[in-house]
């Protein structure tokens, strides 16, 4: 198996020995691709994930907000009914 053009296709400057090596790998991956083919797979459902997944969300319920008054307690700085907090943009 001749892998310079594929070399030269990913941009990847191999010399003669790690070509020679990578020959010898890759031979041995698309033999094992090979072998793969061979296992039956009729009446096999495809599968995206080998295990069985379900929604792990929680119902999505309307609930009542807590009132203005409660989050603006929590708050560290508060101006009349809004939350004040650091001014990040700077003047020119």
């Amino acid at each position: 198996m001749d892998l310079k053009p594929i070399a030269r296709l990913a941009r990847l400057r191999l010399n003669d020995e790690e070509l020679k090596r990578f020959e010898s790998q890759v031979a041995q991956i698309l033999s094992f691709v090979d072998q793969l083919k061979e296992v039956p797979i009729e009446g096999v459902p495809p599968t995206s994930h080998p295990l069985a997944l379900s929604n792990v969300f929680r119902q999505d319920r309307p609930v009542p907000s807590p009132a203005i008054g409660e989050f603006l307690q929590k708050s560290p700085k508060v101006r009349g009914r809004f939350f004040e907090v650091p001014k990040i943009i700077e003047d020119k």
